[in-house]
Order: C-alpha cells, then sequence, then structure tokens
C-alpha cells in the first residue's frame, strides 16, 4: 500500500489519506503508515462529513491542506 501511494505520490498526483472515525468521533489509524505518509508528503488526518467538501475542494485546487487542517483544528497524522 505504501509503495503504491509513493508512486502515486510521486507522479505528481495530490494524495489525501482520509483517517477513519471511531464511533465517538477519534480518528482511528495505524502510526506507523501515518508516519510513512508524512515522510513522503501525505497528509493523513481525520475530518467530520461536514468538512469533508473543503477538505476535497482545497486538494483539487492544490491549497495548503496542512494550514487547513490547522485552522479547522482538526486531528493530523
Amino acid at each position: 500500500m505504501l509503495a503504491r501511494i509513493a508512486s502515486v505520490a510521486s507522479s505528481g498526483v495530490q494524495v489525501v489519506a482520509l483517517l477513519a472515525l471511531s464511533d465517538d468521533g477519534a480518528p482511528v489509524y495505524d502510526k506507523d503508515n501515518a508516519a510513512v505518509l508524512a515522510e513522503l508528503g501525505v497528509p493523513a488526518f481525520a475530518c467530520t462529513p461536514d468538512a469533508f467538501p473543503d477538505l476535497l475542494a482545497l486538494a483539487i485546487t492544490g491549497g495548503d491542506i496542512d494550514a487547513w487542517a490547522h485552522r479547522s483544528d482538526l486531528a493530523r497524522r
């Protein structure tokens, strides 16, 4: 999985890893995979369904996803 993500990202595709949310709304993810994604420059964080359209629009337009996540106070990496 990580090799494929690295290949896709290195080809110029904007990759965003959306983490799962538990029933309590907490991000659920593998910390080792998240660390590798961070090294690849692939943002990995959780967001609510309400925030997802803004995230997708930002990814499509090449915006600063990390800055958006900080402004939105979302869980990151």
